[in-house]
């Protein structure tokens, strides 16, 4: 009974944050500014940590650690989603006034699709144990592919929901001010609303990756959920706050592929060797910090 109280309160104070972030910080369409997204990504770390808190003192000290490993994985992994979304914004020139409305109905979309995986994946890994291997081998992979990639690159051309939605719905060629539909006559798609498709199946392709990380800190399905959620909420205002210093970063990939790399491993060797929550969670910072201090250090040189 109290878990199904704490999902009912905890989704209708996320309700509750949307409708204020969009019906009163947000009504009028403005271009979001470095100091305002700063203290918004503030805000959202400040509540994560007072629902960690809140975790610890109603479960107790293991599932606040599981829940602040899990949040730190998936705030790390979504780091690496924001240089995609920019290069998205980028390739069908959206502007910037436009981008908070594209990135608020997104990661909405986004809540929607991780709940579904994230009560999917936990259901399978208890009936069908096996599957965590699956998962883990699937991290090493993608940590392997991510360290060998040099630049992220995008193709919305070749995205097959973006090719089926055009043959069904026509597109207008230009911006229609804020608007995801219009009427012209009959019901035409904006550029804007083909933008929020590629940015939803993107997301849906890094959930692949970032929930069974996740899942191979614990399978409470209710810490699981939070930690991603309260990492999504963050994303949008942290974008803002580091869409013109992401570049800076330029060893961090290498670093989120190690984090991809060592939670896979440890779900590998789960059935051997059980490793220490505190112990993860200690290693995945280690390597998130050194990358971004080598990335300090070392700045990359600019092309001549």
């Amino acid at each position: 009974m109290n878990q199904l109280l704490f999902w009912i309160l905890f989704n209708l104070f996320v309700l509750v944050m949307l409708v204020l972030d969009l019906g009163v910080f947000h009504r009028r369409t403005h271009v979001v500014k470095f100091r305002e997204a700063l203290l918004w990504s503030a805000m959202w770390i400040a509540l994560a940590a007072m629902f960690a808190v809140i975790v610890y003192f109603w479960h107790g000290r293991g599932p606040a650690l599981e829940f602040v490993t899990g949040y730190v994985i998936e705030l790390s992994l979504s780091v690496d989603n924001l240089f995609v979304f920019l290069l998205i914004f980028r390739y069908f020139q959206v502007p910037t006034v436009h981008q908070h409305k594209v990135l608020f109905w997104g990661i909405l979309g986004a809540l929607i699709m991780r709940a579904v995986f994230i009560l999917a994946g936990v259901g399978l890994i208890r009936q069908f144990h096996w599957i965590i291997y699956i998962f883990g081998a699937l991290l090493v992979y993608s940590g392997i592919k991510l360290f060998r990639q040099e630049n992220a690159e995008i193709h919305p051309e070749k995205n097959p929901l973006l090719r089926l939605f055009r043959r069904w719905i026509p597109v207008t060629k230009d911006y229609e001010e804020a608007k995801f539909f219009v009427r012209r006559p009959g019901l035409y798609a904006t550029p804007l609303f083909i933008v929020l498709l590629v940015v939803e199946t993107t997301d849906v392709l890094f959930a692949v990756d970032s929930i069974p990380a996740i899942l191979a800190i614990t399978l409470d399905a209710f810490i699981v959920y939070t930690s991603n959620v309260f990492a999504i909420l963050g994303l949008r205002s942290m974008y803002f706050a580091l869409a013109g210093m992401m570049e800076l970063f330029h060893y961090l990939h290498y670093g989120l592929s190690l984090v991809l790399i060592f939670v896979g491993g440890k779900m590998l060797v789960s059935h051997y060797y059980q490793i220490p929550t505190e112990l993860a969670l200690g290693i995945v910072a280690g390597i998130l910090i050194i990358s971004v201090v080598a990335s300090m250090v070392h700045p990359r040189k600019a092309k001549a």
